[in-house]
C-alpha cells in the first residue's frame, strides 16, 4: 500500500481531473509470467480497472498505471476501453497523458 500511496503523491501534484484518484480496492500484482503471454509481450506493466500488474516493483511504472486508474475513474471504462480500440497505442490520448503524469512528477 506505500507504494501506491506514493504514486498516489505524484498525481496528486496534478490537476488533469477535478477528482483525485481514488485508491479504494486497487491493489498491485507483481505477474512476470504474464508479459511473456501473447498480447502482453512488450509490456511492463497494465492496469485492469481497480488491479495494476506489472512485471516488476518501480515507482515511475506504478504511477504511470496508476493514472490509468484514475482516468477510468474520472472518464469511465467505455470512453478509455473505446479511446484503446481507436487509437494506436502511442498516438492514444490517455497513454500520452500518463507518461505525462510520470515526467511532469519525476524526482
Amino acid at each position: 500500500m506505500r507504494r501506491l500511496s506514493s504514486a498516489k503523491g505524484r498525481l496528486d501534484l496534478l490537476g488533469y481531473y477535478p477528482g483525485p484518484v481514488s485508491l479504494d480496492g486497487v491493489r498491485i500484482r507483481v505477474w512476470p509470467w504474464l508479459f511473456r503471454l501473447p498480447g502482453f509481450r512488450g509490456y511492463v506493466g497494465y492496469a485492469f480497472w481497480r488491479t495494476i500488474v506489472v512485471a516488476r516493483h518501480d515507482h515511475d511504472l506504478l504511477t504511470h498505471e496508476l493514472c490509468h486508474i484514475w482516468q477510468v475513474q474520472q472518464a469511465g471504462r467505455l470512453r478509455t476501453t473505446w479511446a484503446y480500440l481507436r487509437h494506436a497505442y502511442l498516438d492514444n490520448p490517455y497513454e500520452q497523458e500518463a507518461r505525462r503524469a510520470v515526467r511532469e512528477t519525476a524526482p
